[in-house]
């Protein structure tokens, strides 16, 4: 049976330039109530590399305050679905969250960023809806189900740096 799954609530001030939007957390992520909590997810791996801090080692507070120091925000495209285990084929009769609302409450926002395909192609539609002329860049997913190899990962993630302003 497919489990009803929500996602967090956003991580981001008014100071927030990039906001990176996954699609749903996982079952680890929803079980730690941590964004990106499973040991294999890359996505703190390759913040630190960003952002020149060894996010991997710190606590899940710390790891959030410094992304906020930076600029970075995250959320999830999707508030509540069904989905059996973690993957994101799994998801269905998702309910989107509120990105135009969010939008609009973060006035130095330049960067949109999607945390992988599925991200993506809903919340670009929702952006389009919106006509949000912030700049939309598709990462590849930091997921270990998403097997790229890590550099290849990295390299595309550290278009996040070649993007964002002042």
């Amino acid at each position: 049976m497919d489990a009803h799954k929500h996602s967090f609530s956003p991580v981001v001030n008014a100071d927030t330039r990039i906001l990176i939007l996954g699609s749903l957390p996982g079952d680890a992520s929803l079980a730690q109530q941590q964004y990106y909590a499973h040991p294999q997810n890359r996505f703190w791996h390759l913040l630190s590399e960003l952002v020149g801090v060894n996010l991997v080692e710190q606590t899940y507070q710390d790891k959030l305050a410094c992304l906020l120091q930076h600029g970075i925000g995250l959320w999830d495209v999707i508030a509540s679905a069904q989905r059996r285990g973690s993957l994101d084929s799994q998801i269905k009769e998702h309910q989107q969250n509120d990105l135009p609302g969010l939008i609009a409450s973060l006035p130095r926002l330049e960067i949109i960023a999607f945390n992988g395909g599925t991200a993506a192609k809903i919340g670009t539609k929702i952006l389009a809806s919106m006509k949000s002329t912030h700049t939309q860049i598709t990462l590849p997913s930091s997921s270990p189900a998403y097997t790229l190899p890590y550099a290849q990962k990295l390299e595309a993630w550290k278009e996040l740096n070649n993007k964002k302003g002042g």
